[in-house]
């Protein structure tokens, strides 16, 4: 269990890396833009390429490793859910983090400046 803290911490530290050089960041917008790019960009697709090679891997030992042996084949089906599970999972939390991109507009500015009043006399 402390391997895989240590393996775990390791790998988030290492994409914290290059995050931290561009920490610069002026105002509360661009932290929300920065944070939701952040996961939609790097964490997202390293989590989904996790799930996929966890089912690829399930079917291996369901299909080539389990053939005859029906403890692999089950333990094939278990990674194979799982890697299902895991897909499902990341899709809806990445349709709420879209969802919530698009409806507080982080980093983006879709109101139109207002034309200046006139006054009367002019």
């Amino acid at each position: 269990m402390k391997k895989a803290l240590a393996l775990t911490s390791g790998i988030l530290a290492a994409f914290a890396v290059p995050l931290v050089s561009s920490a610069a960041i002026s105002n509360l917008s661009d932290v929300g833009s920065f944070v939701i790019n952040t996961i939609n960009n790097v964490f997202v697709p390293v989590l989904f390429a996790v799930a996929f090679i966890v089912f690829v891997w399930g079917a291996f030992d369901t299909f080539i490793l389990g053939a005859n042996s029906e403890d692999v084949k089950e333990k094939g089906k278990n990674l194979m859910l799982w890697g299902l599970i895991g897909f499902f999972v990341m899709v809806s939390v990445w349709g709420l983090v879209n969802i919530l991109t698009g409806t507080v507009s982080f980093g983006t500015s879709t109101q139109s400046a207002l034309p200046a009043a006139k006054t009367v006399g002019q």
